[in-house]
């Protein structure tokens, strides 16, 4: 075994602090920064310290492992890119502002990459021109841009991260169903070798377009998913991603439809207190601008419309509300008494709740007034039915009708069927055994490596501090020496037998750094054994302590080093 070297905090640039910085809101954040694993250089800007960077190069050794198993060949493409690429798949301007847009001296468009599939694609487009040179599995792990709004939750959500980004090319879908049935699999031993809790979830595709589409969510209190999980069968997916089956009820026997006086109840609450119904007898109808046309979306009244669905329905287009002043010149639409029967020109979204035959009560389109015995696909019409209400704990399993389970989480992969998209916008073919041309089929994948950090931090802390798993922890043991110079003497001694063995050592031998504060910080750098050379440093005794459990044991310096090297 290689000699490791002794990792000194006397020469060691990791500052701790006592209290949380102000703008922390996630564990992760608070923890990272008091440990000294990074310090924040600008708004979602991060400078990771040697501590942390020891953490992040284990990650990505661990993925790196795992991506050379499954035959995958390392590149490293480059973060500055030309538009054009992205231009020709349309994803210039379907990213929005999330991209970070940039010219040269001379004028020229570039962007800051967010990922790469364009430039995947070409650089195949230039090295594979057989289907002899197919199939193939590509990786970089690489700086990724995106410029968020209001990146938070330190390295959770940045403008600048680590990933891994890889891109499968098949000839056939049965080769691109293969290749991404094999990083599958990857990414299971990379989580588990990480040590994180994760679900494997459905998830809708997003700008990346494709099929088949499915996330790696390590479920967390600081995650800004939520996923649901059945507690009977295996379902589990991204809320954004459940759908459910159009079921028409029976709406023969429904009186026709009937005006009523409603005043003063311009919201869902009034009007079910008003008329002494529940909220889930009434029509919601939310009125948005898609590319500034207004569209109705309908629900029943007591559930609320997640935008990001109608968003995700309508993409590229931009989608917002409407204003106050939308309703100008418009006397089809009366605000607080929209109704889908006669609208005009106005395309009527619902939820699949709102299926034929189903009756509601809604607004009569006049001021004062709503509409009972409104039935679906009788009075209205509807252009298109979508999954568009925010799901709620209980909602029945669209597998086996069970309520479901929700929870946050973070997510911290994503793997694509992408198809063809990419190489019919580049032309990506190669010559095929009969000579013709053959369009290749693509998968991609991505791990968050910086945010797998985060994620390790937010699973494993606790109320100490940080608490790495084995293999991604900055050092195997944490030593101590409690103060006096015996007890330094003593520590450095083993430290050196340890490294010398291979054993990662981190050794706090600070001077006139008291007991105390040294223990507090072996607690919150999170190494996951701590050996303290205290008080029976003359006899020769230390102390070992198990970081996650918290068990100690006394032991001889030789029965430390075989139990620290075994």
């Amino acid at each position: 075994m290689a000699n490791a070297p002794v990792q000194r905090m006397s020469q060691l640039m990791a500052k701790t602090l006592r209290d949380d910085p102000a703008d922390a809101e996630v564990l992760s954040h608070k923890l990272l920064v008091r440990a000294g694993y990074v310090r924040r250089t600008a708004a979602g800007v991060w400078t990771w310290l040697p501590l942390g960077k020891k953490v992040l190069a284990n990650v990505e050794r661990i993925v790196r492992e795992e991506m050379d198993a499954i035959g995958g060949q390392e590149v490293l493409l480059p973060a500055l890119l030309p538009r054009e690429p992205y231009e020709a798949t349309g994803r210039w301007d379907e990213y929005g502002a999330e991209l970070f847009r940039l010219k040269d001296r001379k004028g020229g468009d570039y962007l800051l990459g967010p990922t790469h599939e364009e430039i995947f694609t070409l650089l195949v487009n230039d090295q594979a021109s057989s289907y002899k040179d197919l199939p193939v599995i590509l990786y970089q792990i690489q700086t990724k841009f995106r410029d968020e709004a209001r990146p938070r939750a330190g390295i959770l959500r940045g403008r600048e991260f680590l990933m891994k980004d890889s891109y499968s090319f098949d000839l056939a879908d049965e080769g691109l169903a293969e290749s991404y049935a094999l990083h599958r699999q990857a990414y299971q031993r990379v989580f588990e070798r990480l040590g994180l809790d994760y679900r494997i979830c459905a998830a809708t595709a997003g700008a990346m377009g494709g099929s088949k589409s499915e996330e790696f969510l390590a479920p967390a209190a600081a995650g800004e998913d939520t996923f649901a999980d059945c507690p009977n069968c295996d379902f589990a997916a991204n809320t954004e991603a459940i759908t459910y089956e159009l079921t028409p009820a029976d709406g023969s026997g429904v009186p026709a439809a009937e005006e009523i006086p409603t005043p003063d109840t311009p919201t869902i609450e009034t009007l079910a207190a008003s008329l002494g119904v529940p909220a889930s007898a009434t029509l919601k109808n939310l009125l948005v601008k898609v590319d500034g046309e207004i569209v109705a979306v309908g629900v029943p009244g007591d559930r609320e419309v997640d935008l990001g669905k109608v968003e995700a329905h309508f993409a590229p287009a931009a989608v917002e509300l409407v204003t106050a002043e939308d309703f100008e010149g418009r006397p089809d639409l009366v605000r607080g008494y929209v109704g889908p029967q006669g609208l005009e020109k106005v395309r009527y979204l619902a939820d699949p709740r709102v299926a034929p035959g189903t009756s509601w009560i809604t607004g009569a389109n006049k001021e004062g007034l709503h509409a009972k015995n409104v039935v679906a696909g009788r009075d209205f019409e509807v252009d298109a039915y979508v999954d568009v209400v925010v799901v709620q704990e209980g909602d029945p399993c669209p597998r086996c009708g069970t309520g479901l389970k929700l929870d946050r989480a973070i997510e911290i992969g994503h793997i694509f069927q992408l198809g063809r998209k990419y190489a019919d916008a580049l032309k990506l073919d190669v010559l095929g055994q009969n000579g013709k041309p053959v369009r290749v089929t693509m998968g991609s994948y991505g791990i968050g490596v910086s945010r797998a950090v985060a994620a390790l931090a937010e699973q494993t802390a606790d109320e100490q501090g940080l608490c790495w798993p084995a293999e991604v922890a900055p050092a195997d043991v944490h030593v101590v020496a409690a103060g006096k110079a015996v007890q330094t003497e003593l520590a450095l001694d083993i430290s050196g037998r340890l490294a010398a063995a291979g054993v990662r050592v981190l050794v706090d031998d600070r001077a006139g750094v008291s007991p105390g504060v040294k223990f507090t910080d072996a607690e919150l750098m999170g190494v996951p054994r701590i050996l303290v050379a205290g008080r029976r440093s003359a006899e020769g005794v230390v102390e070992l302590k198990d970081r996650r459990t918290g068990e100690r044991e006394e032991l001889t310096m030789d029965e430390a080093l075989a139990r620290l090297t075994a």
